[in-house]
């Protein structure tokens, strides 16, 4: 049943995914990977536009739309405020690395496109850090449903069980996030 649902919407659940959130889709479809229900190369390249897309429409949001979202949003200014603290003084960096960057990640290509960074800069920078980052996290999954089949033996028994438990530490991660969120003044 995995296989079949897997095989029929693993990749456009994939390109969904990272264009909404990115880490804990592309490691599951890494597991997935590794079980031989999706192909490794698929993931990443489904994975990098995925997360490509909304970045870029985050970034022209910014640009068309940020400062008056950012005041209907007073929860977005905290975060957005650290950004353009890390954009003055790293902004390759910044651009290259944010998705890594637990906390400002989702809010970061938004004020980026608030800024005077260029479109061109913007979307070549981009384009490079979405490949770094959809390799490095499909391999994390890739290699993580390794060392649980290691652990484990055959995990084709326990596929369910992995899954399951890999989407319910996510989903704790988030609820831990948006509860600290609207905690927050």
């Amino acid at each position: 049943m995995l296989e079949s649902i897997l095989s029929t919407y693993g990749y456009p659940a994939l390109i969904i995914g990272t264009f909404l959130e990115g880490e804990t889709i592309m490691i599951l479809a890494g597991v997935a990977a590794h079980l031989g229900y999706l192909e490794l190369e698929w993931v990443i390249i489904c994975g990098f536009f995925g997360t490509v897309i909304g970045d870029q429409l985050y970034f022209f949001l910014g640009r068309r739309h940020g400062k008056t979202t950012l005041a209907k949003h007073p929860a977005w200014q905290t975060p957005a405020t650290r950004v353009l603290k890390i954009l003055e003084r790293h902004q390759n960096l910044l651009i290259l690395g944010f998705r890594f960057l637990y906390g400002i990640r989702t809010v970061t290509p938004f004020v980026i496109g608030m800024s005077e960074v260029s479109y061109m800069r913007f979307t070549l920078l981009n384009l490079t850090g979405a490949a770094i980052w959809a390799v490095c996290i499909a391999l994390a999954g890739y290699y993580f449903g390794h060392a649980v089949e290691l652990f484990l033996g055959d995990i084709k028994k326990y596929e369910i069980e992995v899954m399951a438990v890999i989407a319910a530490v996510a989903a704790l991660f988030w609820a831990r996030h948006f509860y600290r969120r609207r905690q927050s003044p």
